[in-house]
């Protein structure tokens, strides 16, 4: 079966970069290479999914409500907005996760396009079967997301220089954890090198 590639740029929101609410250090300094990465998929006809956090003002993810996380990312606030260095492009499908007050949405795998269709029946329909995942943070949105693909059978690689995480630490034992599980951690070269010649 032909490989249908596509990139997935996880939660490159206000609220998670430096000055937000749950801002993750030095987040916004990997916009930039995520933004080539967008245009790389994007010449190359690859579909690129941008998730977001979109959460309604009383879910129970939130302290106040009995859950783990101060308020972040409610939808249609300045904090739930995409980061303004982030270039999201006209044609990127919008994935939103964490909009069920009764559900925390860490992974993309939870979230709906703007049609509220699945992510997983968006990537069935549309033949992708290997992701490319970039995005905030390493040890939490991504990680979960990283390993719901596995478990769907996808082929997955991680953009090493396109993720931040949290915590250094835990960070570095999740990418041990989804590579023991056939996960490859790629960088910008090296994906530009796979896109040019395969």
């Amino acid at each position: 079966m032909q490989t249908q590639k596509a990139l997935l740029v996880v939660d490159i929101q206000n609220d998670f970069c430096p000055g937000g609410a749950l801002g993750v250090r030095e987040g916004d300094q990997i916009i930039p290479v995520v933004n080539e990465y967008v245009q790389l998929f994007l010449s190359k006809n690859l579909p690129v999914f941008v998730s977001r956090d979109w959460h309604p003002k009383k879910t129970k993810h939130f302290q106040e409500f009995g859950g783990p996380w101060p308020i972040h990312c409610v939808r249609n606030t300045k904090g739930g907005k995409f980061h303004p260095d982030f270039r999201v492009p006209g044609n990127a499908i919008i994935l939103s996760k964490g909009s069920d007050p009764q559900l925390d949405g860490y992974s993309v795998f939870e979230a709906l396009d703007s049609n509220n269709n699945p992510f997983l029946e968006v990537l069935k329909k549309m033949s992708v079967n290997e992701l490319y995942i970039s995005g905030i943070a390493t040890d939490y949105c991504v990680r979960f997301t990283a390993l719901d693909a596995l478990k769907n059978g996808f082929k997955l690689n991680i953009l090493v220089d396109a993720i931040k995480g949290v915590d250094k630490d835990d960070s570095e034992r999740v990418l041990d954890e989804i590579t023991s599980n056939n996960a490859k951690v790629k960088d910008y070269d090296c994906v530009k090198k796979e896109l040019t010649y395969n």
